[in-house]
This record gives structure tokens, sequence and C-alpha cells, in this order.
């Protein structure tokens, strides 16, 4: 076959990722543009793991969240992706490692992949804390559309439609916890992984100039129906369907000016496995969080003197415990989960002047030195690239 139109010309569709600027919450601003065009080009080099690493007889782990593709994820967690079907048979082994989930979710269609996500998804979802298996623990599990005949082993159904598999690392102790090992490997008879045929090769590439728009087709709308329900500075709990069982989030959008603070302030559950709170730009990207304290979680956080949690948003540091940074942002979002907690409370936010910011908190909040802020940044960085995110 002789390919004679040249590579852009398989790529228009990203002006759809472009188009998509109309449903953002400042479309004529130029720095919404440039994000966005950013974003679209981390869509793309994402792409291609999705459309040319592995196939579903050959399946083999790639990136799909995490601090370098930044579309949605939460930053405690590493996420990780293969193609499978769900007619054949895998078999997921390794180490269980120590990090406080290790869950798999098999799907008719990942996000991008097709212009409307089905529904349902031909979603099933297996946390390994849920089969018995300990921290740092060896362990096999096998998974099909049927337990095969004769097998006694660890076994998690996929649905006949699956065509997808992520799994999600989800780490409390960044400097302490240890990431699981995996591979993954179809126990169905199989032939050699192929070359590709010139015309897959082009209708992959067609395949990938599309997902840009369809993950802002998906995203945008979440993070906007927040804003359309409540407004700024208020958040929406909400489980979504086919997302973790355990877990309920507590989205808002937050908004404040250069010189204001927003105060999140909560009781903790009294049995609370695994909570967090993170803030994301405008367009559901996480924002940094290697070298900026854009999040925090149960292990992180220092409450106050009365049990509960009290964090703040402010674009400069405050020098209080808990400082979350919005790395630029004058608004974006915030995403908060309670995992398998035995209460579900709503945070607040109060929206103050950050001259005033200590009238709002307790008397005794510890005062954060810039060399103190400074240390924590720099263990934060080092902790988080000592974790698997390719």
């Amino acid at each position: 076959m002789q390919i004679e139109p040249k590579i852009l010309s398989y790529l228009g569709d990203l002006e759809g990722a472009v188009a998509n600027l109309s449903d953002t919450w400042r479309p004529d601003d130029p720095a919404y543009r440039a994000d966005v065009y950013r974003q679209t080009m981390m869509s793309l080099s994402y792409a291609y793991f999705m459309y040319f690493h592995a196939d579903a007889e050959h399946p083999d782990w790639a990136p799909l969240w995490n601090p370098v593709y930044t579309l949605q994820p939460n930053p405690d967690d590493i996420y990780v992706q293969s193609p499978i079907r769900g007619d054949l048979t895998y078999r997921v082994s390794g180490n269980r490692g120590t990090c406080r989930i290790l869950s798999f979710t098999t799907q008719a269609a990942l996000s991008g992949t097709v212009d409307e996500m089905p529904r349902p998804n031909g979603h099933n979802e297996l946390d390994t804390n849920d089969l018995g298996i300990g921290l740092g623990e060896d362990f096999s599990i096998v998974f099909s559309a049927e337990r095969p005949a004769g097998y006694a082993g660890h076994w998690a159904p996929i649905h006949p439609s699956a065509r997808g598999m992520f799994t999600r690392y989800r780490m409390y102790d960044w400097e302490k916890e240890v990431d699981p090992v995996l591979a993954i490997e179809c126990l169905d008879p199989v032939g050699p992984k192929p070359r590709l045929a010139p015309e897959e090769i082009l209708r992959r590439i067609g395949e990938m100039a599309r997902l840009p728009r369809r993950k802002t087709d998906l995203y945008y709308p979440m993070q906007n129906a927040v804003r359309e329900s409540v407004g700024f500075n208020v958040f929406e709990p909400v489980r979504y369907p086919g997302a973790l069982v355990k877990q309920t989030y507590w989205p808002a959008c937050f908004q404040l000016a250069d010189d204001e603070a927003l105060v999140i302030e909560t009781e903790i559950p009294a049995r609370a496995p695994y909570w967090n709170v993170q803030l994301n730009d405008p367009y559901f990207n996480a924002l940094e969080y290697v070298y900026r304290l854009s999040s925090t979680n149960g292990a992180m956080a220092r409450l106050s003197s009365d049990g509960r949690l009290r964090a703040v948003i402010a674009l400069t540091d405050p020098g209080v415990p808990n400082w979350l940074d919005p790395a630029g942002y004058n608004e974006g979002g915030i995403y908060g989960r309670w995992y398998d907690c035995d209460s579900e409370p709503v945070p607040t936010i109060a929206r103050v002047k950050l001259a005033e910011l200590r009238d709002h908190l307790p008397p005794d909040t510890p005062v954060v030195t810039p060399q103190e802020r400074a240390e924590e940044i720099r263990r934060r960085a080092v902790a988080c690239q000592r974790r698997r995110r390719w």
C-alpha cells in the first residue's frame, strides 16, 4: 500500500478538542486556550500507549493517569491499563506491595476510546483487600467471563463486553509504602504479536487524534455540572456509577482573589481507612502535585487540636499546616474522597481575606516557617518520584 496523504491529514480530529474550549469557563481567555492546547498534546501523547503499546491477545501495562497524564487522577493513585477481551482468560500476578489499595477495574470502553461511553459499561471491579491478599504477599488472580473448571485460586469475573482493564495503586504514605509489581498475561493460545498493516496503523492514528476530544467531552461536563448546580466554593457529594463502590466524592469548584484564602473545614469520620482532598485546574486536570502541595490525605495532613481538618487554599504560602497550593490558578476544581468511612460529613468552605486568615483558625494553629515548608515540598517531591509513574 502506498501512503500518500500527509500525516497531518490524519490528525484533523485534534481540532475537536480545541473546539471544546466553548465548554470551558472562559473560552475567550488566551490563557485558557493555551492550557487546552497543552492538555490536547498531553492526551495525544497518552493516546499512543492506548492504541499502539499492546493488544488484547498480547496484554501489557501502560500508563493511564499519573503525574504525567493529569486529566482526572487522584494524586495518591497510580493507574496503569491494558487492553483485554471478555472472551479471553487472563492472569495477573506479582506482589501486592504495601500501598493502601490495589484494585482492578474492567470495562467495555475506557474513557477517551469511544464517542459515547456505553451504559452500562460492562463494569467489574476487584479490590485485592477483599480477597484477603496481605500486604507484601505474592499473588495470582485469574480474570475470565466464567471461572475455569477445577480452578480454586483467586478469580474475578469480567464481562463478555470487556475491552480494557485498569489498576489503581493507592498510596497513603508516599515515603514509606511500596507499590505493587504486576504482570498480565493471556492464558489462551495466541500467535506471535503481529506487525501492523499500514491500513491498521493509519486507523489507529485516527483514533489517537479523536481521543483528546473524547476525553474532554466526558470530563468538562463533570466539573461544569458542579458549578452549575451549587456555584463556587460549595461541596456537592456524589457517588459515580462504576467507580469505587466504597467511595464517596466531595467535589467543588473553587474561586478566590489573589489577596484571599479559602478555608476547607470538616470533621473526620471515626473509621476512615482513607480520605484525601486535591485541587484541579478548570479543565479537570490534577494540578502539579510533585513540586506543589496541591493535595493532602489522612497520612499527610495535620489535624487541628479539636480533631477537625482545616486546609487552606491560597496563592501564596499562608504559613499554616495543610496549605493547598492552587499553582497560580484563581479558580478550578476540588475533589475530596471518603473511602469506606463510617460517616461522610460534607466539608464547608469559607472565603476570607488572607491577611485575616488566623482569625478564622483555632488560636493554637501552628506557624509553618519558610524553612519547614521548603523541607515539606522537598520530601514530597522525592517521595512522589520514587513511585512508578510510567
